[in-house]
């Protein structure tokens, strides 16, 4: 009698905590979350700066709906590239089409698109002028040393009316394809995170928006002449080919382009960085 006691205690001893385990992950599916073995783990690679603030947003968002995001940040635009070649990021958000297209072939590496994020417009930037008219003679300027972005960087100073490039080129330009320099400028190239630290000893130079961010420059305010709204350089989240169809990571793609992310982008960055969606 004492044996059926016990053993009639024990069953209801774990009936009871099967009961009580069970409760606590109705509880959490009803408030909309995820228990933690729910989670699933996605590793990101992103540049420092602005992809970096909104992929936090991001990550707050997707906590709620099953995905842990882990951000790794990056202050380059090759190593995120590599890295996610490598297998040590499940995706990245950074880059545009063009230089993605340009790192392939130069890589021989198969990453691709998966969504499209926002648009930061390329801005020629000075400490030492107000207006591109200002820039003088022979005077030395900064551009990116990669060739997509030192391409980008060329047709922003033929938009400005500084240059004139050879018909045709467009991502593909180079300085020796400008065919009229009539202030004799000097095309210093740099890193693209470099550019921002070196206005004090350029006249002027082409930097990305993120990177401008990151040094504390206005886009908006700061930029003596930048690209429109319609700058065909969007950005992208990034795969390897051979995940391009995951659902997971499509699902954060949804999120990222959420309107709750929208709002944030839009209130956050003030009209600096452009929402594709």
């Amino acid at each position: 009698m004492k044996k059926t006691g016990l053993l009639l205690t024990s069953l209801l001893l774990a009936a009871s905590l099967v009961t009580a385990c069970g409760g606590k992950q109705d509880a959490a599916s009803a408030n909309g979350g995820a228990s933690a073995e729910q989670q699933t783990k996605i590793k990101v690679g992103v540049t420092a700066g602005p992809h970096e603030e909104i992929f936090n947003k991001v990550k707050e968002v997707a906590k709620g709906q099953g995905i842990d995001v882990e951000l790794v940040v990056f202050n380059d635009y090759v190593q995120p590239n590599q890295a996610l070649d490598k297998g040590n990021l499940d995706l990245n958000s950074f880059q545009t089409i063009p230089f993605l297209d340009k790192f392939n072939q130069d890589h021989k590496t198969k990453i691709v698109e998966i969504g499209k994020t926002v648009t930061f417009p390329m801005g020629l930037y000075s400490t030492k002028h107000k207006k591109v008219e200002d820039i003088p003679e022979g005077g030395v300027v900064g551009i990116q040393n990669d060739p997509t972005n030192r391409a980008r960087a060329l047709l922003l100073y033929q938009a400005a009316g500084l240059i004139k490039l050879k018909d045709g080129v467009k991502d593909n330009a180079t300085p020796l394809d400008i065919v009229e320099n009539p202030k004799k400028l000097q095309f210093k190239e740099l890193e693209a995170a470099f550019l921002a630290r070196s206005l004090n000893n350029v006249e002027v130079a082409s930097i990305n928006t993120n990177f401008a961010m990151e040094a504390g420059y206005s886009p908006k305010k700061d930029a003596i002449f930048s690209e429109t709204s319609d700058s065909p350089y969007v950005n992208i989240i990034a795969v390897n080919e051979a995940d391009k169809d995951n659902p997971t990571y499509k699902k954060l793609v949804d999120i990222y382009r959420s309107e709750e992310v929208k709002t944030f982008i839009e209130e956050h960055f003030e009209g600096a960085v452009l929402p594709s969606w």
